[in-house]
């Protein structure tokens, strides 16, 4: 009889974003097939999920960066490999892929990366840290811009690297499937009223998302007039960045408006909250490897305005790349405020037979590119490939 497989996924941590959204999907993924499913990460709000999913969850320090702690990490994952037969490790982050490296080495079973970011490599030093990801018998980039740019970086990755795009659940973000209960506790802890229109920015509260420049985008929108029923919505968390936050609520004060944005925290239901925008924003002025909350906005069917860097092209169709009536939503340049106020105007303003056509090729995109269920099966074959003969 043939041995069940075992798949060891190890993230950072499970508190919020993509890698650990994907994390959670993919093990959801492994248990139905049949498949033993474990992960390692430092905990987090997540875990309960998880847990739910049928994997088995092991908490270990694998965010630190501390080389020692690295080390150890290393022989402690080699230790719940040796106790629950691992057939395949699969990280998703640099820290813990050096410790996921070493093990699987020891222990020679195969070891995947998936690249659910965009590494900075300004010296040696950076692309030697790096290079945990690219070690790997397989790597997964999240988008074709990010297998471009690892490739590039690391020509041995060609050949390894497979693109497997982020999926949403995209009937959990029916309309249909949210409660008129969930949405009416979203809006009273965000003290959102029914007759606000709401613009909604769902990235977590760090310099690159570019909130900055939404707020500013705000004050210019306000300033044109008629817009007086808008309200902003930052939703994600600040992860300790308290300077920076502070920074945005200062911002929001001296822009006069404190009525017309506002932070909000982490947010752990986001189809609910798609549910009660109007517009979705994605500000980033750094590039985006993937960009799930621009995915996850066409997939409920709020329009999306997103800037012009990273896989947006991938995510988000706009002309020249398809024709005028394919348009899924809007790029504006990186960083300017002034196009995006603009743009914010224009999807405010649609009739509601033009929005209707433009959220319905949006949905209809994500339905052809961007599912959960094409994300795990690809990741499985990944699997697959790699697993032993009799797995």
């Amino acid at each position: 009889m043939s041995k069940v497989p075992t798949i060891l996924q190890i993230v950072p941590d499970l508190q919020t974003g993509g890698a650990e959204r994907t994390t959670v999907d993919v093990a959801e993924a492994i248990v139905n097939e049949g498949w033993n499913s474990l992960v390692i990460s430092q905990g987090g709000r997540m875990v309960p999920e998880l847990e739910a999913t049928g994997a088995v969850h092991f908490e270990l320090p694998v965010k630190s960066k501390n080389p020692w702690t690295m080390w150890r990490n290393s022989y402690l994952i080699e230790r719940i490999c040796q106790q629950n037969r691992v057939d395949l490790v699969h990280a998703r982050s640099r820290a813990p892929a050096w410790s996921a490296l070493w093990a699987a080495h020891r222990l020679n079973i195969p070891y995947v990366t998936t690249y659910h970011g965009i590494y900075k490599e300004t010296n040696k030093f950076k692309a030697f840290y790096n290079s945990s990801m690219t070690r790997a018998d397989k790597v997964i980039a999240n988008s074709r811009f990010t297998a471009d740019l690892v490739e590039k970086r690391d020509p041995r990755t060609k050949g390894k690297t497979s693109v497997i795009y982020r999926g949403p659940d995209v009937e959990s973000f029916n309309p249909d499937n949210i409660s008129d209960e969930r949405i009416t506790d979203l809006r009273a802890r965000w003290g959102v009223s029914d007759n606000r229109r709401v613009v909604i920015n769902l990235a977590r509260l760090t310099e690159w998302k570019g909130q900055r420049v939404l707020i500013e985008a705000t004050r210019q929108l306000i300033e044109r007039g008629g817009y007086d029923d808008v309200l902003v919505v930052l939703a994600g968390d600040d992860q300790g960045r308290e300077s920076y936050r502070q920074s945005l609520e200062l911002q929001i004060a001296e822009s006069d408006l404190t009525e017309r944005v506002r932070i909000v925290g982490h947010c752990s239901d986001v189809p609910a909250a798609l549910a009660i925008a109007d517009v979705s924003v994605v500000a980033s002025i750094e590039a985006e490897a993937f960009g799930r909350a621009a995915v996850e906005a066409q997939a409920a069917g709020v329009p999306i305005i997103v800037s012009n860097i990273g896989a947006v092209p991938e995510t988000v169709l706009v002309p020249p790349v398809v024709k005028a009536e394919e348009r899924t939503g809007w790029h504006f340049e990186n960083g300017d405020a002034e196009e995006l106020c603009e743009l914010m105007a224009q999807a405010l303003d649609m009739s509601a037979g033009d929005r209707a056509k433009l959220t319905k090729r949006a949905h209809d995109h994500v339905e052809r590119s961007f599912t959960k269920q094409a994300m795990c099966d690809a990741t499985l074959n990944v699997y697959r490939e790699l697993l032993p003969t009799g797995s």
